[in-house]
């Protein structure tokens, strides 16, 4: 079976800086605070006009689409992970197919969010494999700062995400033993509710966590009330104990499950490149595998977490600084709301 690599890569942050002190002008934070709980110095905000989900992947996909040495018309399908798409619906993916004036070619809409880049490498995989694809542009992108709410009721929440996108293109291998070599992808659906927006949607809210200043009635609904804005409803929710005891159990054990399938061990890893949520769990996970820190590469201190968009950001940024070379041991790993987690384990 043919296996598939990443013929070219490219990533697209905006060029807004809001560091620490910055978000202490909204909220009551600090510096201090965010770096010790999060280990983020500073993130990236799109315009919030001129820049949309769609039109920052579009930016990665150019640069990705350029490296592999094809155009645009060359694509035959597209997978698009995002939790912030630019309309309730349609998907990004065929905005992205209209913006880049490509063919009439498959777009697949991911919604993982955390692990969404790796859900769409591993469907992207699969195509290729079976050969019914030949060149699959791959997008994580996220415009989180229009839904934020930065205020210290949510300061939680509001000074860990950042905006930006990180796209691939992906091939058939030419040499045996080349690429992407297996993905795992896992969920467990049991605490959904603890990292979870729960507006717009079609439920009632009887499996939202109790919080202060929730509507007491069902409010349930497509479109979002004003009861539900003015209460934060309408808000994103994080446990963030409850999330961070989750991710270090299964960040470690989906990366280990890849290099068993494999016949490898965590020694073999030239580099691990982890979703970048929190510092503190890669950190973590590093110790564990007993990683060195040229083998482990995070970027979250410059971007915060981009959700879908962070792996594949921070794998064009270790690949430009040439800390991903021919034959290399690339390790990619995940873990998002769900929860569902993944890994990819690729030889360069």
């Amino acid at each position: 079976m043919q296996s598939s690599k990443i013929a070219g890569i490219g990533y697209y942050v905006p060029k807004n800086v809001y560091t620490n002190d910055d978000l202490s002008r909204f909220m009551e934070t600090s510096d201090q605070w965010i770096r010790e709980r999060t280990g983020i110095q500073e993130r990236r905000f799109a315009d919030r006009y001129a820049e949309t989900t769609t039109t920052m992947g579009v930016e990665a996909a150019k640069i990705a689409i350029e490296r592999a040495g094809i155009t645009a018309q060359d694509i035959d399908f597209i997978v698009f992970a995002t939790l912030s798409p630019d309309y309730y619906f349609p998907g990004c993916g065929v905005l992205l197919q209209r913006e880049m004036k490509m063919k009439e070619v498959g777009a697949l809409d991911v919604r993982n969010q955390c692990s969404g880049f790796l859900y769409a490498l591993s469907v992207a995989d699969q195509y290729i494999k079976t050969g019914m694809y030949k060149n699959i542009l791959v997008v994580g992108s996220e415009k989180h700062s229009f839904a934020m709410d930065f205020e210290t009721r949510s300061r939680n929440v509001s000074v860990i995400f950042g905006d930006g996108a990180g796209a691939v293109v992906l091939q058939p291998a030419a040499k045996a033993g080349q690429g992407i070599l297996s993905t795992h992808l896992h969920s467990d659906g049991a605490d959904a509710e603890l990292l979870a927006m729960y507006y717009p949607g079609s439920h009632a809210n009887k499996w939202m966590p109790e919080q202060p200043g929730y509507p007491e009635q069902e409010l349930g609904g497509l479109f979002m009330t004003c009861e539900q804005l003015e209460s934060g409803a309408a808000l994103p929710f994080m446990d963030g104990p409850a999330v961070f005891k989750k991710a270090v159990a299964k960040f470690p054990e989906v990366i280990n499950e890849a290099l068993a399938v494999n016949g490898l061990k965590a020694g073999d890893i030239d580099l691990l490149v982890p979703h970048q949520a929190n510092l503190r769990i890669s950190q973590y996970v590093q110790q564990l595998l007993g990683l060195p820190d040229d083998k482990v590469f995070n970027n979250i201190q410059k971007y915060g977490n981009t959700t879908a968009a962070s792996v594949p950001i921070a794998l064009c940024e270790a690949w430009e600084a040439g800390k991903v070379k021919e034959g290399d041991l690339v390790c990619l790993a995940a873990f998002g709301s769900g929860f569902t987690w993944a890994s990819a384990l690729i030889r360069w």
